[in-house]
């Protein structure tokens, strides 16, 4: 099948890639010429495992092109999925103007029948909007049909997600569309974890409200774990006793220095305020972001316990991205936590596997290292902001021997506190004894 992706960012690669390795072919194409040049070299704009590999495949293989030039992109494919980005607006609403620009494209452009495709988290509605806009920009009609296909990808697991997903949502309303999609997933559905088909609004509130509730899930275990600090009580005791109720289960109890990304925190805020134009209250949605906000600020105090007075000191950071197995910054807990402490007068020493080079462009004066020991040297403390698998099997007698002093500063739970302290750390963790 002919397929064009609009959008060379993560939703709208990582799709593109997958369906050029399903045996379609695919044109990807971006506004951004630089992206498309590198990308034409095998360069990729961001870090997934796994994905540079299969794109240099199908890209040798000729299933798999970009293209700055919409217009070829257009006519050449009868499918058209966009995915392009919706940041939030000053007012916290997704700003859905490349969905319409591609919509003014798609209807000045299309030369004959098309499937369009929308990928792109965007609100309830917007698919309608993109209908109107391609119309309106027709010279003559030619049909189309509108499906909303929101996509379910965590960065880090994305390939795995789109060729191994819990549930593919469809909203749309044309049989043609219908058995168009179908032969597309065909490959990927499985009879347990069915392609699921609704109205198009539906569809396009499954995004939301799915990760407006897996948010609501960190921001209650952190509130807990705030409890437990206060009170007594181990919160990895009480997400496993949750996580054994069948109706609760054990995914997203795990507390921390509160969830980042491009999704969670856009998505809460952009569903609150869907909420609030149409005069539903939001309150649960409020408070879930508000918590957020307040546990990526929780580890300053725990910090300080340890050092006291922070002008001058050297302060160690493991982990920038917002999770491991990306290079993604975006909302990272590590920017709030290392902003508190320059404020302070803290010297900054920080390390992560991928996420270096996206973190320049967001922190200055930072000390990049070359990996996790080096980080250490003369540092005051060590504050554990991303949970990268590598850094749970390193030795600690090391890292002991390369801190000023054995301050560690756990915002992921990595350790076991009592182990700690029979190394001889003086250990904070999050919502645990120490």
């Amino acid at each position: 099948m002919e397929i064009c992706c609009i959008g060379c960012g993560y939703v709208g690669l990582v799709a593109g890639t997958c369906l050029s390795d399903m045996g379609n072919d695919v044109i990807c194409i971006d506004v951004d010429k630089r992206k498309v040049d590198g990308l034409k070299k095998g360069v990729l704009p961001i870090y997934e495992p796994g994905l540079k590999e299969m794109v240099d495949r199908n890209a040798r293989e000729k299933r798999l092109t970009f293209s700055a030039d919409i217009k070829e992109g257009i006519q050449n494919a009868e499918v058209i999925f966009i995915g392009v980005g919706t940041p939030p607006d000053e007012n916290n609403c997704a700003d859905i103007s490349a969905i319409i620009s591609v919509a003014e494209s798609i209807g000045k452009y299309m030369n004959g029948y098309k499937v369009i495709i929308n990928k792109s988290t965007a609100p309830v509605g917007t698919v309608e909007k993109i209908g109107k806009v391609v119309k309106s920009c027709q010279s003559k009609s030619i049909p189309f049909d509108l499906v909303s296909n929101p996509e379910f990808l965590r960065e880090g697991q994305a390939i795995k997600d789109f060729t191994n997903p819990d549930r593919i949502v469809m909203g749309l309303k044309s049989k043609k569309a219908r058995q168009i999609m179908l032969s597309i997933y065909s490959g990927i559905a499985r009879a347990d974890k069915p392609i699921m088909f609704t109205d198009i609004r539906s569809a396009e509130l499954i995004k939301y409200a799915s990760n407006a509730m897996l948010a609501t899930r960190i921001s209650f275990m952190n509130e807990i774990a705030q409890l437990c600090e206060k009170v007594g009580g181990d919160i990895k005791a009480i997400a496993k006793g949750m996580g054994l109720d069948d109706r609760i289960g054990p995914r997203f109890l795990q507390a921390g220095v509160g969830y980042g990304g491009s999704c969670f925190p856009k998505d809460v805020k952009a569903l609150e305020q869907i909420m609030k134009a149409n005069d539903v209250d939001a309150s649960i949605l409020t408070a879930v972001d508000a918590v957020n906000e307040q546990q990526k600020k929780s580890l300053l105090p725990k910090i300080t316990k340890l050092v006291p007075d922070l002008k001058g000191k050297q302060i160690a950071i493991w982990g920038l991205a917002f999770k491991p197995k990306t290079d993604d910054m975006r909302e990272a807990p590590s920017i709030t936590i290392i902003n508190q402490l320059q404020e302070r007068g803290a010297k900054i020493r920080a390390f992560d596997p991928e996420a270096q080079e996206s973190a320049k462009r967001v922190l200055k004066d930072i000390t990049y290292c070359d990996d996790p020991y080096s980080t250490l040297t003369g540092c005051d403390a060590l504050v554990v902001v991303t949970e990268w698998n590598s850094f749970r099997a390193l030795d600690l007698k090391r890292v002991k021997q390369l801190l000023k002093h054995p301050n560690i500063i756990d915002g992921r739970n990595l350790y076991e506190p009592q182990e700690m302290k029979k190394l001889g750390f003086k250990y904070i963790c999050v919502g645990r004894k120490y």
